[in-house]
C-alpha cells in the first residue's frame, strides 16, 4: 500500500476542510477514484512526466496522476480553501507536488516546470473558465508550445465544437483555431452523476496533440478573417468577408476559395491560405486603422 492509498477519502477532506463547490468558482468535483485513475491514465504514460493541472480542489484526479506515476505535479488552485487539503497530499509525495495558488488565467506555469522531462496539462476544468484556458494555450507564440499534451474535461458541447469538421453546426473559430495547430480527440463522455454537484450537462474529456510544424499563418491574422467570417457565418463569404476589406473577392480568389461558399464550408488549410492572403494584401484604410500605433 502506498502512501496515497492511506490519505481520507475525499467526502472526508471535503467536509474537513469545508470545501463545498461553489458555482462562482465552476467546481464540480470528481470523487471516484475509479474514474480519476482512467482519466489520468488516458493522458499516457506519466513517468517521467511533468502534469501541470488547474482546479485540482480536494485533489482526487491529483492522487490519481501520481499514483501513476507522474513525476511531478504543478497544481494551479484559486480556491485557498483547497490549498490545505493538497498540502496532505504534498507531504505523502514528498518532491512530487507543488501548488500555486492563484488564478489559471493570469499565471504562465512555465517558470515553475523546470527542465527534465515532458509536460502534460491533464484537468477537469472549472467550466466557467474552460474555453478562455484553452484559447490562451492554442495562442502561445512561438510554437510549439511547453506542453507536449493537454487532457481536459469539457462540457460536451464545447468539446464537440473543438472537433467539429467543415460542414457541421459546431465548426466555428474554436474549431478552426484548435484543429489548426493541436489534433484533438474526444475521449469518452462523464455523467453528470459523477461529479459532486452533478452538473446540468454531460462532460467529455478530450485530448489535443499539438502539431509540431502547422500550416504557417499569421495568429493575428487567422483570427481576423475567422472572425469575419463565422461572424455573419449564414453569408456568402463575398458578404461576410466585407469586415476584411470593402472588396474581398480578391482576397477570395487569392485564397482559392468560392464567394459563394459559407464559413461553415471553409476548411482550415482554406482559412490559412485566407489569412496569408489578408497579410499579402495591399493596406485598405480599414486595414492600416487595425494596426497598432
Amino acid at each position: 500500500m502506498s502512501a496515497l492509498d492511506e490519505l481520507p477519502p475525499l467526502r472526508e477532506v471535503i467536509r474537513r476542510h469545508d470545501l463545498s463547490a461553489r458555482k462562482s468558482l465552476g467546481q464540480n468535483f470528481l470523487l471516484d477514484l475509479n474514474l480519476t485513475g482512467r482519466i489520468a491514465r488516458a493522458a499516457g504514460p506519466l513517468a517521467g512526466v511533468t502534469v501541470v493541472e488547474v482546479g485540482p480542489g480536494p485533489g482526487g484526479l491529483t492522487r490519481a496522476l501520481l499514483a501513476e506515476g507522474a513525476r511531478r505535479v504543478v497544481a494551479i488552485e484559486r480556491d485557498r480553501r483547497a490549498i490545505a487539503a493538497l498540502a496532505e497530499i504534498a507531504a505523502c509525495c514528498p518532491g512530487r507536488l507543488e501548488v500555486i495558488e492563484g488564478d489559471a488565467l493570469a499565471l504562465d506555469p512555465s517558470p515553475s516546470l523546470g527542465r527534465g522531462g515532458p509536460v502534460r496539462v491533464v484537468a477537469n476544468l472549472p467550466y466557467n473558465i474552460a474555453t478562455a484556458l484553452l484559447v490562451g494555450w492554442l495562442s502561445i507564440e512561438p510554437w510549439p508550445p511547453w506542453f507536449d499534451r493537454l487532457v481536459l474535461m469539457f462540457q460536451r458541447e464545447v468539446a464537440e465544437r473543438i472537433a467539429a469538421g467543415p460542414g457541421t453546426k459546431s465548426y466555428g473559430r474554436l474549431a478552426v483555431l484548435a484543429q489548426w495547430r493541436c489534433a484533438p480527440k474526444l475521449l469518452f463522455d462523464i455523467a453528470p452523476s459523477a461529479f459532486v454537484p452533478p452538473p446540468k450537462v454531460t462532460s467529455t474529456l478530450v485530448r489535443l496533440e499539438p502539431r509540431p510544424a502547422p500550416l504557417p499563418c499569421r495568429l493575428a491574422a487567422l483570427e481576423r478573417v475567422t472572425a469575419a467570417a463565422f461572424g455573419q457565418r449564414r453569408k456568402m463569404l463575398r458578404q461576410s468577408l466585407k469586415a476584411l476589406a470593402p472588396d474581398p473577392l480578391p482576397l477570395i480568389a487569392a485564397a482559392g476559395l468560392d464567394p459563394t461558399g459559407r464559413a461553415e464550408d471553409v476548411t482550415i488549410d482554406g482559412f490559412v491560405a485566407l489569412a496569408r492572403a489578408l497579410d499579402a494584401a495591399p493596406a485598405t484604410p480599414a486595414a492600416v486603422a487595425d494596426t497598432p500605433a
